[in-house]
């Protein structure tokens, strides 16, 4: 689960990280009012979850009012379209006006768990400001990589010389190792599987600040993080995407134009095959699990039907724990429910897949049932009409 930017800040002051002062806005009135009270030059810049923002006009800085509130006014309600975006772009509904300062020198810093060495791996680089994965090509000299055994904890040997690479030293090495082990607490104690800040900023007075940070929180870790998952910004995503979640569904919108329902993410995968197949594009990844219920079944169906770019619905169900005859019952309420208007091939095996496809027949819904993976992808490319886009089986 990513956090904001402001998010990150705050979660980051607790363990006494300093971060410039700011105040978060949700709409350009209220930018304006704090624009007012906290003096020029001020950063405007968009609180959405992806990077590259001031490349893509999503960070201005405003010398005088006339230009604060026309940054304010250009940046609230822009959708924001950077690399990191695919295309999509992200609507802007917040801003965070943050107080300038004068930057001597900018420092990259990350902290991230790595599973392979099962220990945590602290990156920083002088190069501050760029994109660490460019340095990382051209220059990787430049950057410097720790791994901290959790078991040991962050050691004051491996602090120093992360500061003393950085040119972080004499004075600048105490704040340092603060800002260092805070970090480094942060990321434990948060279960977060990034904390990134790029820049990291020495002032020419000689402080050191949080110009930007980022956070991402492990979504396995939730349950024992309440007051992280309290943070949770549902407003980025795909609305479909937020229903499923409420159901336990696991669903990812895609682009195409047949919907699916399977339960377990390798048969969702061998669906997706199949749907490519039939010459058609899968309109979504959605597994119910082997636990489902009836009424779990209902709700993917009816997601399924609010998406407006599919035009017909392949269910793939191998019946285990879940039986095929609580997936036919399902499959038919919602069908009656929401009048259903698209073609539905249904392929069943396993538990109880006579009687599914008895209760299918016996529905009076005109629910097509097929006999195998062969028949199933016939069955999609006869309704899909889209003969010569698959190879077919």
């Amino acid at each position: 689960m990513k956090l904001h930017e402001y998010q990150a800040k705050e979660l980051f002051s607790r363990y006494g990280l300093p971060i410039p002062e700011g105040r978060l806005a949700k709409t350009p009135e209220k930018a304006m009012e704090h624009v007012g009270r906290r003096g020029f030059p001020i950063a405007i810049k968009a609180q959405v979850h992806t990077g590259g923002r001031g490349k893509s006009g999503g960070i201005l800085i405003a010398s005088n009012l006339e230009d604060a509130r026309e940054a304010v006014y250009s940046i609230h309600g822009m959708t924001l379209h950077t690399a990191q975006t695919l295309g999509k772009g992200i609507k802007v509904n917040k801003l965070l006006l943050e107080k300038t300062i004068d930057i001597d020198r900018e420092f990259y810093l990350s902290i991230l768990p790595e599973p392979a060495t099962a220990s945590f791996l602290i990156i920083a680089s002088a190069e501050g400001g760029m994109d660490i994965e460019e340095v990382a090509a051209t220059q990787p000299e430049k950057i410097l990589q720790i791994r901290v055994d959790p078991l040991l904890g962050l050691q004051a040997y491996q602090v120093r010389r992360m500061a003393f690479f950085l040119g972080l030293t004499g004075e600048l090495l105490r704040p340092f190792s603060s800002l260092l082990k805070g970090l480094y607490q942060a990321v434990v104690e948060n279960d977060l599987l990034l904390a990134e800040i790029n820049p990291l900023a020495l002032t020419v007075d000689g402080e050191l600040f949080l110009v930007d940070a980022k956070a991402e929180v492990d979504a396995n870790a939730l349950f024992r993080q309440k007051e992280v998952a309290a943070l949770y910004d549902s407003s980025e995503d795909d609305p479909l995407e937020v229903e499923a979640r409420k159901h336990k569904l696991n669903y990812i919108r895609l682009d195409g134009n047949i919907g699916t329902i399977v339960n377990g993410a390798g048969l969702a995968m061998a669906s997706m095959d199949i749907i490519q197949q039939a010459g058609a594009e899968p309109a979504n990844f959605l597994d119910v699990g082997g636990g489902a219920n009836e009424e779990m079944i209902a709700s993917g169906f009816q997601i399924l039907l609010s998406d407006p770019q599919v035009e017909a619905i392949l269910i793939n169900i191998f019946g285990g724990i879940l039986r095929c005859d609580i997936l036919a019952t399902g499959v038919v309420e919602a069908a009656r429910k929401t009048g259903l208007q698209l073609p539905v091939v249904v392929r069943m095996e396993g538990t109880n897949a006579e009687q599914g496809r008895k209760i299918l027949a016996e529905s009076g819904l005109d629910l097509i049932s097929a006999e195998d993976i062969d028949d199933a992808v016939q069955k999609l490319r006869e309704m899909a009409g889209s003969t010569g886009g698959g190879e077919g089986k």
